[in-house]
């Protein structure tokens, strides 16, 4: 296991022969394929040359890219350490990993990113289950002209709860109440589909009980997340801007009904507005920002980007703000050396290679698939650009399926939440690649960002507003239509 580019000498030589080409070569290679006798070439490996092909199991997600050297690994190992690492309340007996909380929703990344795969809404209402890897996000409309102006200016992509801050923490160090328990009550319907195949769809609604520290606002908002997972992130970060950019679509000028379009967010490593695409409203602008936000808003725990050893609490929370946190040297908690390792664990977690690309089922379905519409929003393919100091990012040829903009999904899956430029009813289109293996690694097959879909077949019903015409032509194909379809996202 060595060499830069390593493993897949196929792909190193496209991935060779791609820093020579054109600009116009390179639209040809990511334009949509109209051929589907057989898999396009090199499409089995969806993360480029760093694309992993060996066992699948439930380690398949934790894998370093293939094409990264012997040297960089040693980094990569590193980074799974703190990435798992488990944080203690403050003080203890060691100051590396103490500073947990006060109020938080895990004690470590791993313990939402469980294998660093998808997370799940619990199967049961507190103290049945709890919520490990899915919170709840607050926000309050603005309610003065200062709050306005941020929002206006893009130096926040909300304003928090005055009390209770910008997510439900449902854990507390001890002397300490949790904020409250999330709450989750589901109403099934059933939808008839037109060979007259009846599917039940279930609809949650949330509350929050055992509230520690007073009423929450009352036009509090909240919205479900679960956590998303890891694989690919680095070369989601590496797409070009403009790459994104020619994708998006604001006032639907080609008239397809898709009008994509960006989130507009601060970026603390500019120190200006920058083009968002992680979460699941595109609302961080990198990979630092998003790790950052997720410790101190998670765990608890004080960076270099937000540098609050009191984590989410608010000023309101006075018991919680004045508990006892971790410092280093640094007054930090999770310093810029631990970050900057988590970041690299992050960028260069590999994609799982594509299963049955040649198989015939699985070919029908990706037609199908593509014939919906489903490609205006889930871009199959990008090539990277070559970025300095990333050699695992560097010119791929990657399948993602993704375009990484704001979509407007309809009411039916509608949070009433804005975040930056994202209303209510938008989210970022989440990429596919790895999601036919969410059983094996994450153990369930919840799906949509409060995982309400029970299964693929539930999560494309739910597509609405500028979904609704590919939704409504996979409920208009034959049974065994759309199992050849699901047959092609569970090969992704």
């Amino acid at each position: 296991m060595g060499g830069t580019l390593g493993f897949r000498p196929l792909v190193v030589a496209v991935w060779l022969a791609a820093t020579t080409v054109s600009l116009a070569d390179d639209a040809a290679i990511v334009a949509p394929t109209a051929d589907f006798t057989t898999a396009e070439r090199f499409e089995t490996n969806q993360g480029g040359a760093g694309t992993f092909d060996g066992i699948v199991n439930t380690n398949a997600f934790s894998i370093p890219a293939e094409n990264m050297s012997l040297e960089r690994r040693m980094d990569f190992m590193v980074g799974n350490g703190f990435f798992k690492r488990i944080w203690v309340t403050a003080p203890a007996s060691t100051t590396s990993s103490d500073g947990l909380g006060p109020l938080y929703n895990a004690r470590a990344c791993q313990r939402c990113h469980i294998k660093d795969g998808r997370g799940h809404p619990p199967s049961a209402n507190w103290p049945d289950d709890n919520a490990i890897s899915m919170f709840l996000r607050l926000s309050v409309p603005p309610s003065s002209e200062k709050e306005q102006q941020l929002l206006d200016t893009h130096q926040v992509n909300v304003i928090p709860d005055p009390v209770y801050g910008g997510q439900l923490q449902d854990f507390a160090i001890p002397g300490l109440l949790p904020e409250g328990r999330m709450v989750i009550e589901y109403r099934t319907s059933d939808v008839t589909l037109d060979d007259g195949t009846v599917v039940t769809l279930r609809k949650p609604t949330y509350a929050i009980h055992d509230l520690g520290f007073g009423p929450l606002s009352e036009d509090v908002m909240l919205s479900p997340r679960v956590a998303t997972p890891m694989i690919g992130l680095g070369l989601l970060e590496a797409i070009d801007e403009s790459d994104i950019l020619a994708l998006a679509d604001h006032d639907d000028t080609d008239s397809d009904g898709i009008s994509g379009r960006i989130n507009v967010v601060w970026s603390e490593a500019l120190g200006e507005p920058a083009m968002g695409r992680f979460g699941w409203k595109a609302g961080e602008p990198d990979l630092n920002q998003q790790n950052s936000h997720a410790f101190t808003g998670d765990v608890g725990l004080a960076t270099p980007v937000s540098p609050f050893s009191w984590g989410d609490c608010t000023v309101a929370q006075t018991d919680c703000v004045q508990a006892p946190h971790g410092d280093d040297e640094d007054g930090l908690e999770a310093t810029a050396k631990i970050m900057e390792m988590i970041l690299f664990y992050t960028r260069n977690l590999a994609v799982p290679a594509r299963r049955d690309v040649d198989d015939p089922a699985v070919l029908e379905g990706k037609q199908l698939f593509y014939e919906a519409g489903c490609i205006g929003c889930h871009v199959p393919k990008f090539i990277t650009p070559v970025i300095d100091d990333q050699p695992e990012q560097s010119r791929q040829l990657i399948w993602p399926y993704t375009d990484l903009l704001l979509h407007d999904m309809g009411e039916g899956l509608a949070d009433g939440r804005p975040e930056g430029l994202a209303s209510g009813s938008e989210w970022r289109t989440s990429p596919l690649w790895g999601i036919g293996l969410t059983e094996i690694i994450s153990g369930h097959t919840f799906f949509l960002h409060d995982g309400r879909a029970r299964n693929l077949t539930e999560a494309i019903l739910w597509h609405g507003g500028e979904a609704q015409a590919a939704r409504d032509r996979f409920a208009a194909m034959e049974s065994n239509e759309r199992d050849n379809l699901i047959a092609f996202l569970e090969s992704l």
